[in-house]
């Protein structure tokens, strides 16, 4: 699979794009005020980021979740495994990447992050022997 031109990560693990409705494209600088159009008008909003450096992504995904978004969030482009505990917290459902970063990050390395929801220290707080 990592030979695909684009590869869908979740938490079970890579996987093909399974999508084929409509998708709302946004780039990283969209100005967080105007996301209340997207909330009830999309069934997947797919959020582009330019760089691993630029967390703006991010924050998009927050404020959609927030603003009261409930279709299929994806975050596209150089997202890198360490990044998707803080993609999945901040409301994305999936990362799409190309093919050659899946090669570089192989699938066990965005696995070791899937179990996101028990590695904060709030979950770690309430499980404490």
């Amino acid at each position: 699979m990592t030979d695909a031109k684009q590869v869908i990560v979740r938490d079970s693990g890579f996987s093909d794009d399974n999508w084929s409705g409509e998708t709302i494209d946004l780039p990283a600088d969209s100005d967080p005020d105007t996301l209340v159009q997207f909330v009830d008008s999309s069934a997947m909003i797919r959020i582009a980021f330019d760089s691993f450096a630029d967390g703006r992504g991010f924050t998009l995904a927050r404020r959609l979740r927030l603003a009261g978004f409930q279709g299929r969030l994806r975050a596209q482009g150089h997202v890198i495994a360490d990044q998707y505990t803080m993609a999945r917290r901040s409301g994305f459902d999936e990362v799409e990447i190309s093919g050659e970063l899946a090669k570089r990050q192989p699938e066990d390395q965005w696995l070791r992050r899937a179990g996101w929801q028990s590695h904060d220290y709030q979950f770690r707080l309430r499980h404490r022997a």
